[in-house]
């Protein structure tokens, strides 16, 4: 817990009956090590009284926007300023909604727009309430700007309702900030250029029809997202995908493979490591038509031909690169892995058989094995995506200090 001495957390207490729930997450973010100060609304103050929340911060409590306890600082400039993390918690739909169209009229709000630290969001409200358009709209516009939610828990609500919508446990918010903690102090990947790949390609047939294949994205994503908060400057080339992209990652939208491709050869030079999670098309139409191509009867034939092989054209050209590759397979995993590894000049192969339970396309979790040049192999367990992305930051770590040393 020393790590976590001198860490500032802002807690942005709105008005709802989770607001008890609030005053035991102070207490264990205080127990944990963080210096935390506290900020309510009028409506939490209908709840709890501030003297709660200053007995268990031991600090004042802010909750008027004039109220200037130090008159040589503007209060919530130097708010905004002194915190490591701004958690909202409980959020509200009524805060939701506030910070995601800019509005500040009061003293919580005003902060928020005035500080540039995480902001962090534990909403809590009623099951109706949470899954409300226009609720989830002001989500979706704040998770673009950067804004991390802690969902909430579903259980039995106040209102008498059971479903989706109670803040989530003091405890669990409290170890997820320390894991936040711990892994933005380590920066494992501090100072370097990553370049990562994700998502399918589109090839034209004609103007209504494309040739693709099921990938979703959410690998090279989770990738991205991983290094990115592991300190690295991330580009991420992707193909169509519906994935919000990840917050500090530079997104570059492309939807054939020769986009792809000449996207990737641009950023080729720059960047340290090379992730190639994307499943680009082997093969494209010959020919294509402007024009709708109508039916007839009998059958179509289509030639196809081979698109560039992005990544065997990456290991051809490395110099300095550490260069990673995906196989998804069928059948024979461990024999095309290696072969990829050796034909494609690659320093890692990250490969999956798509057949197995939890590895599909399109699946929040993965099932993956990490093929090496020395010719030794990591199998992982079921896990989600994320936390592929977050054991690949590791082993790409080991990549780097062994070209080191």
């Amino acid at each position: 817990m020393a790590a976590l001495v001198n860490k500032n957390i802002l807690l942005c207490v709105s008005g709802g009956i989770a607001v008890y729930k609030a005053v035991a997450l102070t207490s264990k973010l205080s127990q944990a090590g963080f210096n935390v100060k506290v900020i309510m609304t009028e409506s939490a103050m209908e709840f709890v009284t501030p003297l709660t929340f200053q007995a268990m911060s031991r600090n004042d409590v802010y909750y008027d926007t004039f109220d200037e306890k130090d008159s040589s600082k503007i209060a919530h400039i130097d708010l905004a300023d002194w915190a490591d993390l701004v958690l909202i918690a409980p959020a509200t739909a009524n805060v939701l909604g506030k910070l995601a169209h800019g509005i500040a009229d009061d003293m919580i709000t005003t902060t928020l727009l005035a500080t540039t630290a995480p902001v962090w969001a534990a909403p809590a409200m009623n099951v109706h309430m949470y899954s409300h358009p226009a609720v989830l709209q002001n989500i979706d516009i704040l998770d673009k700007r950067g804004v991390r939610f802690v969902e909430p828990s579903e259980g039995f609500l106040a209102c008498g309702y059971v479903g989706k919508g109670r803040l989530e446990e003091p405890e669990k918010i409290t170890d997820i900030i320390i894991n936040f903690f711990d892994k933005k102090d380590i920066q494992l990947l501090k100072g370097k250029k990553l370049l990562v790949t994700a998502g399918p390609t589109r090839e034209k047939i004609d103007p209504v029809r494309f040739f693709t294949n099921h990938s979703s994205g959410k690998m090279g994503y989770a990738i991205a997202k991983k290094a990115a908060e592991a300190g690295a400057e991330v580009t991420l080339v992707s193909g169509p995908v519906s994935i919000t992209p990840p917050f500090g990652v530079t997104t570059i939208k492309v939807e054939t493979a020769e986009e792809m491709y000449g996207q990737v050869m641009k950023y080729f030079d720059g960047a340290d490591v090379v992730i190639k999670s994307a499943a680009v098309a082997d093969y494209r139409p010959a020919q294509t038509s402007d024009l709708k191509m109508k039916k007839k009867d009998g059958s179509l034939m289509l030639e196809f031909e081979r698109t560039t092989d992005i990544l065997r054209t990456l290991g051809e050209q490395k110099s300095h690169q550490i260069l990673i590759g995906f196989a998804a397979e069928t059948d024979h995993l461990e024999k095309y892995a290696e072969q990829k590894l050796k034909s494609k000049n690659a320093d890692l192969i990250v490969g999956n058989n798509i057949m197995t339970e939890g590895a599909g396309f399109g699946s929040d979790t993965n099932v993956v094995s990490f093929f090496r040049k020395d010719g030794t192999v990591a199998e992982l367990p079921m896990q989600s995506k994320e936390q592929v992305a977050e054991a690949l930051i590791s082993e790409i770590d080991q990549l780097i200090k062994g070209r080191i040393t």
